[in-house]
């Protein structure tokens, strides 16, 4: 066995240790002008992600879970309304959905750990509004048959791409299928900032117009409030950033695709586990692995011994899915498939401080684990 290492789920740190001098650059430059809200910096990113994105419109925002607020609330979505979610997806998707006066109404993953349309179908009511795909870990999901059934019912869909920045369905990026898209920029994100940030994305004119006027307070060009709105704004400093990050964003993808390749080799023939997608494997999809989700019988136990030999591993979400959270009023809604899967999946460590051998030395731990644990 390999010396102990210690490898951390996510290494904060390295985010900054790695470019340091730029950063520092950064901030001084912004700090220097006194550049902190709505200045050029937030233009200038705006522009480029809407370059790489190919759409008409982004707006920087807060966060993510505001992003997907005012989406909703910009396409008209309140009080009487549903909102068809999967229920392996953050507490924001669906807090989204609530604090916009809807109701979120959450359905089966399927094998890929995805929204199932099949389950969408059944889920629509005379009330449904909104179909909300979660594109999750960096994979986007089947939008051929989600947008088939918004269209054969007259919904629209906002997708919650917090963790798909640069993720393809057919070439075409996740955000960009429906009404809306939005994105987050928490810092152990595909892209990410040193504190909470997101976007959200359109190409409708009208949705613009209303997001533009909801960011910030209801303000016109002329700063004239026309319209009650709210501060949701995206911080310059994070802004200069992120436009700074997005420069060598597609080789933060390229890695990530080659560590999760490492993964699919070295792991693919445990019959234990079940892997996510690998890089290729459905020509429809580009994934960019915001997460390494995989699924074990034996999950607690490879936790532990992991843990043990000194490699960080998350257990998403606290191992529960949306409708599973006490309190939020999901009592009577079964989801065998996705219950089953929540009992059973865990996060391997992905992320580009991750080095050659340190992937090396996780596989060898789960092959040493493997060995050694009772077969089930």
């Amino acid at each position: 066995m390999t010396a102990k290492r210690n490898i951390p789920f996510f290494n904060y740190p390295a985010l900054f240790k790695a470019n340091e001098k730029e950063l520092m650059a950064i901030l001084h430059d912004v700090m220097s002008r006194g550049a902190y809200i709505l200045q050029k910096d937030l233009e200038q990113f705006e522009a480029n992600l809407k370059k790489f994105l190919g759409v008409k419109h982004v707006f920087g925002v807060a966060d993510g879970t505001n992003a997907l607020i005012l989406g909703l609330r910009a396409a008209g979505i309140g009080q009487g309304d549903e909102v068809i979610l999967c229920s392996h997806t953050y507490i924001a998707t669906a807090a989204a959905v609530h604090f916009a006066g809807a109701r979120p109404v959450p359905v089966e993953c399927g094998v890929d750990h995805m929204i199932d349309p099949e389950q969408v179908k059944k889920a629509v009511t005379d009330k449904t509004r909104v179909i909300m795909p979660t594109q999750l870990n960096g994979r986007t999901c089947d939008m051929d048959a989600l947008q088939d059934i918004a269209e054969q019912h007259g919904l629209i869909i906002i997708e919650d791409a917090a963790q798909a920045l640069g993720s393809r369905f057919k070439e075409k990026f996740a955000g960009t299928f429906g009404l809306a898209g939005t994105f987050s920029f928490y810092p152990a994100k595909l892209l990410g900032s040193f504190g909470d940030g997101g976007a959200i994305i359109t190409n409708d004119d009208d949705m613009a117009r209303k997001l533009y006027l909801l960011r910030d307070h209801g303000r016109n060009e002329e700063g004239e409030v026309v319209t009650w709105g709210t501060n949701c704004r995206l911080d310059n400093i994070q802004a200069a950033i992120l436009d700074w990050k997005l420069k060598t964003f597609e080789k933060e993808v390229a890695r990530r695709r080659a560590i999760a390749a490492r993964y699919q080799q070295a792991l693919g023939e445990i019959d234990d586990l079940v892997l996510p997608p690998a890089p290729g494997e459905d020509d429809r999809h580009f994934d960019v692995y915001q997460n390494y989700e995989l699924e074990s019988g034996q999950r607690d136990a490879l936790k532990k011994n992991l843990a043990d030999h000194g490699v960080g591993t998350i257990i998403q979400w606290g191992g529960k899915a949306v409708h599973q959270l006490s309190g939020l009023g999901f009592e009577e809604i079964r989801l065998p498939v996705t219950e089953k899967m929540t009992s059973r999946f865990l996060m391997l460590p992905m992320h580009t401080a991750l080095s050659d051998d340190d992937v090396e030395y996780i596989c060898e731990c789960i092959h040493d684990f493997h060995k050694s644990a009772p077969q089930i």
